[in-house]
């Protein structure tokens, strides 16, 4: 057995630290790691991800017969000359920019002096300035003529100090090259250390991707790949996706510089397609400079007026409707994520860290995703939902957020219709508060609350469409099919089907629940649902057994008891059933039993003649029950 895999964190005593003491340290010498090794680390990281990019490129290459020293070579060099092609032509454009200047600094100079002039029309500005000079003088006064109020002038004649100047010696030309080469040498240094890895990562592919499946564990060779090829395709897809957006985002500002009269449009559309790589500010940052040059060029402010416009416009159609539609509404990381990863990279590795920032951190969503000690990074980092639709409800009933639980609902509801919803939404909310309360975990009053959130809901939820009548179970639609034709709204064609005793102004169906608060909220949405279909019904709660003789059953023809208890109580839902059945003896019983593992059978149960799991089949078994006609539904017992 290897010893260093039994290592722990010790204190000072020998005690091992807790493990969030444990995660604590290691994050520290990660981030500390990261900090001091960037002179290694950044071109390491720019070339692995360059490499993802290429790869592709390499890989057709690959299959028209093409050596693989040869497409690598084309590849690297097609890299390296469009970045030189790039940078001597934004060169070019910097130099005729600067011999230009001079010709725009009367105009900039005359337009700030009107800027000036038009502010302080009122004599706002001249008042200001003369209180702030004359306070000034008053806190340069000596002390001692403060406190006595003597003047503060000298009879004498001051003694006048003679000028010094200090001038640099004329600088050789030696020292002007070593000045620029001192310049130059990091970043030249990082760009061939980049290049140099790239050859050797392209040129070993196979080899380095078969070392990273053996350190992440030969025996689970599919996982490894299936991140390494996660990996790939969104670093691949985000970079090539970015490369297109960002270079017809700035032939768009080029042209659209040229034709408004900017000069040197060419090179604030390149710096436009640079500056885009960097999230949220990149293309603020980009249209400074040629704002303020619009401002110089132009002796009014119609030129300014319209470059402002071209970025204003065209940054959020981008970032809007054309990215999203390009990424496939989302590049894996949440919208918080990427501003904090862009702090964090930057503050590690300046803006190189910044350029890097998104696809480094989508790669920890990567390993998140597949590797399950690392599954918190793409809870933090990820875009999915962090909690279940489900789990999602039951969180906001419990808060008593009935408001967020209906935006939530709004949301699901454009994708499907109201009874799926509660059945695949609300109900599993349910039975997880059902859960917890089973274990101890959800006292008698957080279940009201939860019963009073599901109330609220239901109300506000009273407009929204139900479905139409294409049930998921093939039984249900069999059964369906004979009392409601083709694709009609349920609630357009269940009044005029139901039986007119069935929807008269007494409630005819009873929504029981099994003296539980979860009960009563599953009561209330049957309830919701049955009315909408045209039943007349009502919601009723108990508490307590004793209270069941106060139940109303005037004018009730059926009675559906609810229980949301994952292990039901046969001998209660038998006693509630005889219990009103004294009361009344031609009452039909159905059971919902939400809940449940395993649905019990109808002799356990006594009289509850048929029974349901799903909101869909409560209310098939009650328009079954409520028809005119008859109709057989054996396939829902």
């Amino acid at each position: 057995m290897n010893p260093m895999s039994n290592l722990a964190f010790k204190g000072v005593r020998g005690e091992t630290l807790p493990v969030a003491m444990q995660t604590a340290v290691l994050s520290a010498i990660i981030v500390a790691g990261l900090y001091f090794g960037q002179s290694v680390l950044v071109p390491l990281a720019l070339a692995v991800l360059l490499s993802f990019v290429l790869s592709p490129v390499v890989i057709a290459l690959r299959k028209v017969r093409a050596p693989r020293a040869v497409a690598v070579a084309i590849v690297v060099g097609a890299v390296l000359g469009a970045a030189v092609l790039l940078g001597m032509s934004m060169a070019r454009q910097v130099n005729q920019l600067a011999a230009d200047l001079p010709r725009y600094e009367s105009t900039l100079r005359d337009k700030l002096k009107a800027l000036r002039l038009g502010v302080a029309q009122g004599g706002v500005v001249d008042r200001a300035t003369a209180t702030l000079s004359g306070l000034t003088k008053e806190l340069e006064q000596p002390v001692q003529a403060q406190r006595t109020g003597a003047p503060t002038s000298s009879t004498s004649d001051p003694v006048k100090p003679v000028p010094v100047e200090i001038h640099q010696p004329p600088e050789r030309p030696l020292e002007t090259y070593q000045r620029i080469m001192t310049v130059l040498l990091a970043p030249l240094t990082t760009t061939g250390l980049v290049v140099i890895l790239i050859i050797f990562i392209l040129m070993q592919r196979e080899d380095i991707r078969d070392r990273v499946i053996r350190l992440g564990g030969a025996g689970d060779i599919e996982l490894t790949t299936a991140a390494l090829n996660d990996a790939a395709y969104r670093l691949s897809r985000l970079f090539l996706a970015q490369m297109a957006i960002n270079v017809t985002f700035g032939f768009v500002i080029a042209l659209g510089l040229w034709i408004i009269g900017v000069p040197s449009p060419l090179l604030w559309g390149m710096i436009a397609t640079l500056m885009r790589f960097i999230p949220y500010v990149g293309a603020v940052l980009a249209a400074v400079f040629p704002v303020l040059l619009a401002a110089a060029v132009d002796p009014g402010w119609t030129l300014v007026i319209w470059t402002l416009a071209l970025y204003v416009i065209l940054e959020p159609a981008v970032g809007h409707f054309i990215e999203p539609l390009i990424f496939g509404q989302t590049t894996g990381l949440s919208p918080l994520a990427i501003v904090v990863s862009a702090i964090l990279w930057t503050a590690l590795w300046g803006p190189i860290g910044l350029l890097l920032a998104t696809p480094l951190t989508l790669c920890l969503v990567v390993l998140g995703r597949h590797v399950e000690g690392l599954a918190f990074l793409d809870i933090i980092l990820g875009d999915q939902p962090a909690l279940a639709p489900a789990e999602t409800f039951y969180q906001r009933m419990l808060a008593g957020s009935s408001a967020e639980a209906a935006d939530q609902a709004q949301q699901i509801l454009k994708t499907t219709g109201l009874v799926d919803f509660y059945d695949s939404v609300a109900l599993p909310g349910l039975r997880l508060a059902s859960m917890d309360a089973e274990r101890g975990a959800l006292d008698e009053a957080r279940m009201v609350t939860v019963l009073e959130g599901v109330e609220v809901l239901v109300d506000d939820l009273d407009d929204m469409p139900l479905q139409r009548i294409k049930p998921k179970d093939d039984k249900i639609a069999e059964g369906l099919s004979t009392i409601f034709a083709g694709d009609e709204p349920v609630a357009e064609t269940a009044v005029e089907k139901v039986d007119a005793a069935w929807r008269g102004e007494k409630a005819s169906v009873l929504c029981l629940s099994a003296l539980n608060p979860l009960d009563a909220a599953a009561s209330e949405i049957l309830a919701h649902l049955l009315k909408r279909h045209g039943v007349s019904v009502r919601a009723s709660a108990v508490s307590k057994l004793s209270e069941l003789t106060n139940v109303d059953l005037d004018g009730v023809k059926a009675v559906w008891v609810s229980s949301m208890a994952a292990t039901h109580n046969a001998a209660t839902i038998r006693y509630i059933v005889r219990r009103l059945r004294r009361q009344q003896a031609d009452l039909k019983f159905f059971g919902g039993f939400w809940g449940l593992q395993a649905v019990p059978g109808s002799k356990e149960l006594g009289d509850i003649s048929d029974q349901a799991d799903t909101l869909q089949k409560a209310i098939a078994i009650t328009l079954q029950a409520a028809a005119k006609t008859e109709v057989n539904l054996r396939a829902l017992a």
